[in-house]
C-alpha cells in the first residue's frame, strides 16, 4: 500500500498520544482525518480545532460516508481497542486496509532516515531531546513523540522529511515494525509482563529490535546494559561520558566526553540523573549525522521539557509541585532521587495513581518499596486502562505493602482538602492514567491557597 493514493484516514482511539501525533500528520498532508475515541480529552479538542472530526460512541452511524469506501480510506488503530469494538469489525469485515500505528509508523519512515529510541523507561523524553536538538540545528526532520514537547507544545513536529525521530514502543512489539538507521535503548527493565510473559521474553524482543536496524547503521545503549553497541554513561568508561558533574541553581553542569572532542561546562536544565541520561543518548544519536557537537551543546542548555516528566506546577521558596507521569517502580525510584538530588531535606508527599491491574501486582513488592521512600503516601485507585479487574488487586493490596505508616487511600475529590492537611513542602503526583486531568485544577487551587 502506498500513503499517497490514501485519500481518508479514519484512527479508532485518536485520542492517544501516538495516535493523535499521527492523526495530525496525516491532516497537514491535506488528507482527510475522523475517528473515534472513548472519551473527550485535551488532546482530541485540540485535533477537532485542527478540523478532525471525533466522535465517542461506538455506533457505525458515527462513521460517515466518505470513510466508507475501502480502496481510498485507512484504518489505524490502537491495540488497546478491543476486539469486540463494532466500527473496527465493520472495517475488518468489508476489505479495508487496516493498520496498527505502529505499522503506519514504519511505513512513513522506511523512506526516511531513521532515529528510533527504544526502552522501558525515558523513550518519551530521549525523543523529545533528541527533536528538539535537530530541529534548533536546522535538520530537516519530522518527530513522532510520546508526550507533549514544552518545546513544541505538541508531540509532534514537521520539518521536512529527510530524518525522522521516533519512539520506538516494545508494547504489543510494536518496535519490531521500525527499521531505523540509528537506534537507541535506554533500559530494558521488566515490564508489560501480561505480553512477554517473562523479563527474558522482554530482552529477547529487545534483541530482536537491535536486528531491525538498516545495515550500516548504529546501536546505542546505556551503559551495563547487555547489549553491543555505542555506549553511554555517567562518570564510567562509556563512549559518550558525562564527566565532573556539578549542580548550580537547579542546573547540571559538565563535561562531555565523545570518541572525537570534548566540551567543557555544558549545561542541561532538567533534573534527574535519570534526564541527564537522556540528554546525553540524544546528544549521541544527533552527532552521528555530522551536526556540530558545539552547536548540540547550546540547544541541549535550551530543552524545556516534556510535559508531565518531573514537570514543576509551582516551585516557590516554600512549596514545590511537581507531577510526573511515572508508572513503574524504577521510574518512580528515579523521581524519588531526582528531588532528593534538587531539593534536599524537604518533607514529601507523593500521591500515586497506579496504572494496569496486571503491572500493579507483577511489581506490587518493588512500588511498595518506592513510595515507602517519600515522607507519606497517598494511592487512588488503579486506573485499568485496556484491562478488567483482577481478583484481589487493588489500592488497598498495594498500600498494605508500604512500609512506611504515613499511608492513605483516597479518591481524586479528596486530594486537594488531604493535600493541603498534610501541608508538605514537596507534592508529586505520580501515574499514566487519568491523574493527569487533574492537574491543571489541582495546581490552580494550591496556587490560590498557598
Amino acid at each position: 500500500m502506498k500513503l499517497t493514493d490514501i485519500q481518508r484516514v479514519y484512527f479508532i482511539g485518536i485520542g492517544g498520544i501516538g495516535m493523535s501525533s499521527l492523526a495530525r500528520y496525516f491532516k497537514l498532508l491535506d488528507k482527510e482525518v475522523s475517528g473515534y475515541d472513548k472519551t473527550e480529552t485535551p488532546l482530541t479538542i485540540e485535533l477537532t480545532e485542527l478540523g478532525i472530526s471525533i466522535h465517542y460512541e461506538d455506533k457505525l452511524s458515527n462513521i460517515s460516508e466518505s470513510f466508507k469506501d475501502p480502496e481510498n480510506t485507512l484504518v489505524i488503530y490502537t491495540p488497546a481497542v478491543p476486539n469486540t469494538h463494532r466500527q473496527l469489525n465493520y472495517f475488518q469485515e468489508n476489505g479495508f486496509n487496516i493498520f496498527k500505528r505502529s505499522e503506519v509508523l514504519g511505513l512513513i519512515t522506511r523512506d526516511t532516515f531513521c532515529f528510533a529510541v527504544a526502552g522501558t523507561h525515558g523513550k518519551t523524553t530521549t525523543s523529545s531531546i533528541l527533536a528538539h536538538l535537530l530541529r534548533e540545528t536546522n535538520t530537516p526532520m519530522t518527530a513522532f513523540l510520546g508526550g507533549i514537547s514544552e518545546d513544541f507544545n505538541s508531540n509532534f513536529w514537521f520539518g521536512g522529511d529527510k530524518y525522522s525521530v521516533v519512539e520506538a514502543d516494545e508494547y504489543d512489539r510494536s518496535f519490531l515494525r521500525l527499521s531505523p538507521n540509528i537506534a537507541c535503548i535506554t533500559s530494558m527493565d521488566a515490564d508489560h509482563l501480561d505480553i512477554y510473559g517473562t523479563s527474558s521474553e522482554l530482552v529477547n524482543s529487545f534483541k530482536e529490535f537491535v536486528g531491525k536496524i538498516k545495515q550500516g547503521g548504529s546501536l546505542f545503549i546505556k551503559s551495563g546494559l547487555p547489549l553491543d553497541g555505542i555506549t553511554y554513561g555517567i562518570e564510567d568508561n562509556s563512549d559518550y561520558c558525562i564527566k565532573n558533574l556539578k549542580i548550580e541553581h537547579g542546573t547540571y553542569i559538565f563535561d562531555l566526553e565523545t570518541p572525537f572532542i570534548t566540551l567543557k561546562e555544558v549545561k542541561f536544565c532538567k533534573p534527574g540523573r535519570h534526564n541527564l541520561l537522556n540528554g546525553l543518548a540524544a546528544f549521541s544519536m544527533a552527532m552521528q549525522i555530522g551536526t556540530s557537537p558545539e552547536e548540540l551543546a547550546k540547544a541541549l542548555a535550551t530543552f524545556k521539557g516534556v510535559k508531565r516528566r518531573f514537570s514543576y506546577q509551582i516551585k516557590t521558596e516554600n512549596f514545590i509541585f511537581i507531577d510526573d507521569y511515572a508508572h513503574h517502580p524504577t521510574e518512580i525510584q528515579a523521581v524519588f532521587e531526582a528531588i532528593s538530588e534538587m531539593h534536599p531535606h524537604k518533607k514529601s508527599l507523593v500521591v500515586f495513581q497506579p496504572h494496569l491491574f496486571s503491572r500493579t501486582k507483577d511489581f506490587g513488592a518493588d512500588f511498595a518499596k518506592s513510595l515507602a521512600r517519600f515522607n507519606s503516601i497517598l494511592l487512588l485507585e488503579i486506573y485499568p486502562a485496556r484491562e478488567e479487574p483482577i481478583e484481589g488487586i487493588n489500592a488497598r493490596w498495594l498500600l498494605d505493602q508500604i512500609s512506611n505508616p504515613a499511608k492513605k487511600i483516597v479518591e481524586k475529590h479528596e486530594l486537594f482538602d488531604e493535600i493541603k492537611k498534610q501541608n508538605p513542602e514537596v507534592l508529586i503526583t505520580l501515574g499514566a492514567g487519568d491523574i493527569g486531568l487533574e492537574i491543571n485544577e489541582l495546581s490552580k487551587r494550591l496556587a490560590y491557597e498557598i
